[in-house]
């Protein structure tokens, strides 16, 4: 890896294109060097991973909105749209937006944690739409979706969005373009001309998770996926972009980032290098926000030393910057304690998550957010009892730059009535490489069962597994296979819109 420095230049520097950090993006795009048997296996996991939370969330109202949208802009030999039989496709962008979407609602797939978020899986509904159109093979899937997961994963790496309120889709859509890039083996011109789109349309406020969260929570992705594919698009007919997108005088960084003063050392593979940022992310086992994953784990574990939740005096949980001020009580959010709030808040309440985790000792992506579990009078009084608060060294292990430092847990501290203080920690979930039980091919498997039972048919489920364990040898035209239906009569529609 090389490290690459990334700073603002004023305009009459007239910054040559190669010291540009998007045409060393698009030169690592288009670095035709082989995948590692590996990555493509894990990437073979992350689609079954995308699949199993996609089709679980199939009925749910954006994701209907979203693929009714989709449907009604047909496109023969198009995207496919996950449920749907592949005989109905559209174009790529609104395959894009509808799959993106159904993978992003549940909030279950894979994520990657540094100096900003993200959650890399948002790479692959654009770049398999694409590929699907464009009738691509899997080994070109494989080289598309590798390029993504580098791109967005050492740009979370060096440059931090959310200290400066710009949501996590600004490091993932010029990732997406990349992706596609290499997928479509573009040259370096056309991918650095995308990539500096994808960066200026794709800045967005962090607003779409915080306060009252709304269904934009899944639609960001898809939409920064929607955007990535347009961007690839137009520069294939030969447009530009703003250049240089990152290092200009009124560029995102001089603006909304860091400012004129600014610094960054960007990571990116040298020529030749192996792209395998991918084996540095980690799925989900729970349908909630990252950091609660660990913490999920951790309340299995306590809620054993407890005989009666109803003599807890107070919870303490002692953790991390982002923990604390964006799903914790120094977010200062009325709606993360309020049993009326949304599905989306919700999963970004650590506070509700850990009551609710303490009752049951289990962690259902349906069940779990009920109305009727949500309110429930005996959770209500435990989840407000509920704090969090910053502990400098699980904000020095969120920010380690040792993955065996990394920790995205906490100390979880409970005063019973009578004075007894029962502690415990977790730094990584039971899931993570360096978890306890860390998911392999087996377990996204199972989980994509698990997800789509009376859902999918399991012929159908069978015929999927098959087709994308074999993605490295599926022909150029066989990416159809790469999608689930199920019987149009288990899919629902939502209200008309303009079409």
């Amino acid at each position: 890896m090389k490290l690459h420095t990334v700073r603002v230049h004023p305009s009459k520097d007239r910054l040559p294109r190669e010291e540009q950090l998007a045409w060393k993006v698009a030169q690592v795009a288009a670095d035709r060097v082989a995948v590692p048997k590996d990555v493509a296996e894990m990437i073979v996991n992350r689609i079954i991973d995308n699949a199993a939370v996609a089709l679980a969330a199939i009925n749910r109202h954006p994701v209907v909105s979203a693929r009714d949208m989709a449907l009604a802009r047909p496109y023969k030999g198009g995207g496919a749209v996950f449920g749907v039989p592949g005989a109905r496709t559209t174009t790529p962008e609104w395959a894009a937006w509808a799959n993106g979407t159904a993978v992003r609602e549940l909030d279950m797939h894979d994520t990657f944690l540094a100096a900003d978020y993200s959650h890399p899986g948002d790479n692959i509904p654009p770049i398999l739409a694409v590929a699907q159109t464009k009738g691509c093979s899997g080994r070109d899937l494989i080289r598309g979706i590798a390029t993504g997961y580098e791109i967005q994963i050492n740009l979370v790496r060096a440059i931090c969005l959310h200290e400066h309120k710009i949501d996590h889709i600004g490091h993932l859509c010029p990732a997406q373009a990349a992706g596609i890039g290499t997928l479509l083996r573009l040259r370096p011109e056309t991918i650095y001309q995308a990539v500096q789109q994808a960066v200026h349309v794709s800045f967005t406020t962090r607003q779409s998770r915080k306060g009252e969260i709304s269904s934009w929570k899944a639609y960001a992705p898809a939409h920064a996926g929607k955007l990535a594919v347009e961007a690839v698009d137009r520069v294939m007919r030969g447009e530009g972009a703003p250049s240089p997108i990152w290092e200009g005088e009124d560029s995102v960084i001089a603006w909304m980032l860091d400012g004129p003063d600014a610094e960054y050392h960007v990571p990116l593979p040298e020529a030749g290098e192996a792209k395998r940022a991918i084996l540095s992310s980690f799925t989900k086992e729970h349908s909630a926000e990252y950091q609660s994953q660990a913490l999920i784990d951790l309340a299995f574990r306590v809620r054993e030393r407890i005989a009666d939740l109803g003599q807890v005096e107070k919870i303490v949980l002692h953790t991390s910057h982002h923990t604390h001020y964006v799903i914790g009580t120094g977010a200062n959010d009325p709606q993360k304690m309020d049993p009326n709030a949304s599905r989306e808040t919700l999963d970004h309440s650590i506070m509700y998550i850990l009551a609710v985790a303490l009752e049951d000792g289990r962690w259902h992506h349906v069940d779990s957010y009920t109305r009727k579990r949500a309110t429930r009078p005996s959770t209500v009084r435990l989840w407000h009892k509920i704090e969090t608060r910053e502990d400098p060294e699980w904000t020095r292990r969120y920010h380690a730059k040792d993955p065996n430092e990394l920790a995205f847990g906490g100390r979880l501290e409970i005063t019973m009535k009578n004075g007894e203080r029962i502690v415990d920690e977790m730094a990584v979930a039971n899931a993570h490489p360096l978890g306890a039980k860390p998911f392999a091919r087996a377990d996204y498997i199972a989980k994509f069962r698990t997800l789509t039972e009376g859902i999918v048919a399991p012929r159908e489920a069978n015929r999927f597994l098959e087709t994308v364990q074999d993605l490295a040898s599926l022909p150029a035209g066989a990416l159809g296979g790469v999608n689930v239906a199920i019987p149009a009569a288990k899919l629902e529609t939502g209200r008309a819109g303009l079409l």
